[in-house]
């Protein structure tokens, strides 16, 4: 009797999970009917996001998420984001989607979902423009600026191991890191690709340019869990657009004409 008691209540509960699934999972289709979709977009965080002298929002996030509403058919609207908001504004469907150099991560696979690799978040070394710098060993007897517990500063220490002369100078915030640069303190820096643009752009006379990619890590278009329609479309226009290079000449457009890592065009 105890059993039965409680049967239907069991039921219910079951069934009301069911019907939240299957709506988390049509949310493409709700998409679809609205003929809009939301993309947080990070626009404080150049050459990802941005705003250019003319108002106009631009960067690799920006036209990645019109390359993707112009494939879903659908009209886009950009929500500002921050790093720390991302995930926020996903889990409380503030967004349909987050596009913010969102790297893909353990920890944050525990809360949201993430679609196939669409880009690389990449920590590159930058110098002056005419010294040839194209890996490690060709920072011998060079001091390079880096923000300390970073990582960046985990990817030189790593990657300068053993090599003779290499002085990394830590700073303790990325404000002071670019100062240094700026200043003369150091020619070289260790840092996320969007500094240098912004290096230039503060100090024009400084000589700092792109010299090779230190580590990069894979990010992803961020989208709610128990969506698999909407993923399993995200994820095709990714494979779609990284074969026909659509991805890849945005992505030269934003980071000095560097390619995408060639294991990610195939």
């Amino acid at each position: 009797m105890q059993i039965s008691r409680h049967f239907p209540k069991l039921a219910i509960l079951a069934l009301a999970a069911a019907y939240t699934i299957g709506a988390q999972a049509n949310q493409l289709e709700d998409i679809q009917k609205k003929g809009e979709i939301t993309i947080g977009v990070d626009i404080s965080a150049p050459p990802y996001g941005m705003v250019d002298e003319n108002a106009k929002q631009t960067g690799f996030d920006i036209d990645s998420a019109h390359l993707l509403a112009d494939a879903l058919g659908v009209k886009l609207t950009v929500v500002p984001v921050t790093g720390p908001t991302r995930v926020q504004f996903l889990r409380t469907k503030k967004v349909d989607l987050i596009m913010a150099s969102f790297s893909i991560t353990d920890e944050r696979k525990k809360v949201i979902d993430f679609s196939q690799p669409y880009g690389v978040v990449p920590v590159v070394v930058g110098g002056p423009e005419k010294v040839k710098v194209a890996g490690p060993a060709d920072l011998a007897g060079k001091a390079i600026a880096v923000t300390r517990g970073t990582t960046s500063d985990k990817a030189i220490t790593d990657s300068t191991k053993g090599i003779s002369g290499v002085s990394i100078v830590r700073y303790q915030d990325d404000a002071t890191t670019n100062t240094a640069v700026m200043t003369g303190q150091q020619q070289y820096i260790v840092a996320a690709s969007s500094v240098l643009p912004e290096i230039k752009k503060t100090s024009p006379k400084t000589d700092i340019g792109y010299k090779y990619t230190a580590v990069s890590f894979p990010m992803g278009v961020g989208i709610r869990q128990n969506e698999p329609e909407l993923k399993a479309r995200i994820n095709q226009w990714v494979e779609t657009n990284l074969k026909n290079g659509k991805l890849n000449a945005i992505y030269k457009t934003y980071f000095f004409g560097q390619s995408l890592p060639e294991a990610m065009l195939k």
